[in-house]
Parts: C-alpha cells; sequence; structure tokens
C-alpha cells in the first residue's frame, strides 16, 4: 500500500483513471518519493486548484524531445510512462504561485490523451502494468546495496560534496535508489529510463551505470589538437 499524506493507496483500482498531467522534462517521481515544485504557470496554477478542491492527485510526465525535421506548433508529445503524485504539502506566495510537495502513488501508462476545455491536459491512464508499485520495500532484497553506495562515494568526491553517511546507512533500499534516482543530474532519457524500470534491482543497476559513465567522461583527458 502506498501513503501519500492522509490517503492509502491499496491497489491500481484505488487511482482515479483520468488525472491532469504535468509534463516536466527532466523531472522524475518514483513511488514514495518527495517532489518539490514551484508552479507559476496560469494554466498549471489552474490545474493545482482544481486538484487541491478535488482529490490532490496529478501525474508527472516527461515530453518528449522534439525529433529533428518535427512540425512546429501544437501539444509536445508525452512519453509513454509517467508517475501518479499526491499533493500533501502547499503553500501560495501571495502573488499567484504555488509551492507544492507531490508524494509519489504509483507509475501509470498513458491509455490516451482526453479532449478538454481546460488550459492543462488531461490523460486516461492504467496503473494495472505497475501493481508492484503499489507494496512498499518489493525487491529490496535485490539491490546491490554496495555497488549503490561505491559510485555515490565516488560522485560525491568528483563533485566535492558531502552527505549524511549515518542517515544513508539507515535508509533501506527502496528509499534509497528512488531518491538518488529522483536526485540525479540526468537528461529526459536517462530519467525515463530509471522510471521504466522494471524492479529497483534493475533500477538500481541502471542508476549505477549512468553514474559510472558520467564519472569516467568527468575524468577523460581532454582531446589534443594536432
Amino acid at each position: 500500500m502506498t501513503q501519500a499524506g492522509n490517503q492509502s493507496y491499496p491497489d491500481p483500482s484505488s487511482i482515479p483513471t483520468i488525472v491532469p498531467v504535468f509534463p516536466l522534462p527532466g523531472a522524475l517521481l518514483l513511488p514514495r518519493g518527495q517532489m518539490p515544485l514551484n508552479i507559476f504557470e496560469p494554466r498549471y496554477v489552474e490545474m493545482i486548484d482544481r486538484a487541491l478542491a478535488g482529490d490532490r492527485v496529478i501525474g508527472m510526465i516527461q515530453p518528449r524531445p522534439v525529433e529533428p525535421g518535427a512540425p512546429a506548433g501544437g501539444p509536445q508529445p508525452l512519453m509513454n510512462v509517467g508517475c501518479l503524485g499526491r499533493i500533501v504539502e502547499w503553500n501560495e506566495a501571495g502573488d499567484g504561485r504555488y509551492g507544492i510537495i507531490l508524494v509519489g502513488i504509483a507509475r501509470f501508462q498513458v491509455i490516451a490523451e482526453v479532449a478538454t476545455d481546460t488550459p492543462y491536459r488531461l490523460c486516461r491512464i492504467n496503473a494495472a502494468p505497475f501493481a508492484a508499485d503499489f507494496a512498499r520495500g518489493v525487491g529490496d532484497a535485490e539491490v546491490d546495496r554496495k555497488s549503490l553506495l561505491s559510485v555515490f562515494r565516488s560522485y560525491l568526491s568528483a563533485n566535492e560534496l558531502d552527505t549524511d553517511w549515518d542517515n544513508i546507512e539507515r535508509t533501506d533500499n527502496e528509499t534509497l535508489v528512488n531518491a538518488l534516482s529522483m536526485l540525479a543530474p540526468y537528461g529526459t532519457a536517462e530519467k525515463q529510463a530509471l522510471l521504466e524500470a522494471p524492479d529497483l534491482k534493475t533500477r538500481a543497476a541502471t542508476l549505477v551505470a549512468l553514474t559510472e559513465v558520467a564519472l569516467a567522461r568527468a575524468h577523460a583527458a581532454p582531446a589534443t589538437l594536432q
């Protein structure tokens, strides 16, 4: 069961089938992860207004990168998979903006976009392919925690960063893998790969591989002009 604020979501039947979506490149929400957002575009302010008046649920999804030669104009196509989130905290800035915190519920497949007269987009969704998302800790024991922490240490060292290792050691594998995936400074394709990983073990392995590639590129000697 996913707990998001005061609301419990035991299985795919507990979520709405039509949801407003917030297309945001490079943004990754995962089940039980927390995502802070600053909402300022009028259409998305309206979306949050309506969500707060209802079930407080929105879908986070990445737009597809624009392909060279694609016709201009019209809404940008969306990825096929996103993650549903519930607004658990919000504040009004006084100038029309919202600050919100989403807690991830479960991933979903986009079945189709729904025609609407709202300024934001609606999608018909299906979470059944991701039923395991509703149970906490599925695949926890399969994660190669040693490799994950090793590459995390290397990343922090390379970027001259530090962290609270005592807290890290107390964090369970699901929380650790998903938090690091959400925070990782990667692009749309890499974030989507982390989102669509079939299980926690694969997500952790994907994160390790992406970070190793990033570290290798950072340490590569610059090309010498001849």
